[in-house]
């Protein structure tokens, strides 16, 4: 669909409007990340939170990353996109994209290294779920094949071009970002409560992602062509799956498990599936639930370091 072209002083600010939304979302979706790392670090434990999560989270933004690369630096790359999108040829991949992808990466890694290097309490039946096992198995299936139908040349005539393996690589983002959320928000469901789950993480995440929708959506109105939209699909619909998520966060910590009655709840008994993406069993008695719950507390308000916090 063809937009018609602004005047170059609407241009010039509403460029400069993008860059500011840009580098505003990498700042909140960048710093989103910091408080869950920190509350691990103070509260020397990662219980509460899904290992499948955390797991898949490296995959995703790695995938991102290289796709955003790609996107800026492959002469290869670039001029496939032109010749799909002659109405629109500049990728709206910007370098405010891959500042975030990189730093995401990043930090992913480390948060991770806490449930296996740092020593921090941790559930035994905090592990990868087969299911999640199979997802990026998958994923990175996809991206193999994707490789291999550009090297060897298609019985049907269609060749893929490397571009088709960068957007390979986009849903595969895609997809680990609307898997990911699932356990996590069924961990939540199951313990009744969202302790150890920053919800810092999640404010700031959701203010990321309108943030990098506007920008998507200003840079696409500025080439004059919203192909420039669908022509970057991690980006459109990243921010989406987001929002619908930290929505989804915030309602559980806010109004279905607000902090003043967590007292009366507490994570589900150790079996399997606990903090993965297979639903685990609740304890059979509420009354050892609260009871459970109620100590986890006290040891988090006393900061006993027997407990894993600091004093």
């Amino acid at each position: 669909m063809y937009i018609p072209t602004p005047s170059p002083e609407a241009i010039e600010y509403a460029n400069t409007i993008s860059r500011l939304l840009g580098w505003s979302y990498v700042f909140c979706w960048g710093v989103s990340s910091y408080p869950q790392l920190i509350t691990n670090y103070r509260r020397k434990a990662v219980t509460g939170l899904a290992l499948d999560y955390f797991t898949v989270n490296v995959l995703g933004f790695t995938c991102y990353t290289i796709s955003s690369a790609l996107f800026l630096f492959s002469s290869t790359v670039r001029a496939q996109y032109a010749r799909r999108h002659p109405l629109s040829p500049e990728p709206t991949v910007r370098w405010n994209d891959l500042a975030f992808a990189g730093h995401a990466t990043l930090i992913s890694i480390v948060t991770l290294s806490q449930f296996w290097f740092w020593r921090y309490k941790r559930d035994a039946s905090q592990r990868l779920s087969s299911t999640m096992v199979a997802i990026i198995a998958a994923c990175i299936a996809a991206v193999a094949i994707a490789i291999l139908r550009v090297r060897v040349p298609a019985a049907t005539g269609w060749q893929w071009e490397w571009i088709d393996v960068v957007y390979t690589l986009q849903y595969v983002k895609l997809a680990i970002s609307f898997v990911k959320y699932i356990p996590q928000a069924w961990l939540n469901y199951q313990r009744k409560a969202t302790t150890g789950w920053s919800i810092e993480n999640i404010l700031l995440d959701c203010a990321g992602g309108f943030l990098s929708l506007g920008q998507l959506v200003l840079d696409s109105s500025l080439q004059g062509d919203w192909s420039g939209m669908t022509g970057n699909p991690a980006k459109f619909f990243l921010s989406q799956i987001s929002i619908a998520f930290d929505i989804v966060f915030i309602v559980q910590h806010y109004i279905l498990y607000p902090p003043a009655r967590v007292v009366a709840v507490a994570p589900v008994a150790p079996v399997p599936g606990y903090g993965t993406i297979l639903p685990g069993r609740p304890l059979g008695l509420r009354r050892g639930v609260e009871q459970a719950h109620a100590e986890e507390r006290r040891g988090l308000l006393t900061g006993s370091l027997e407990e894993g916090f600091p004093r």
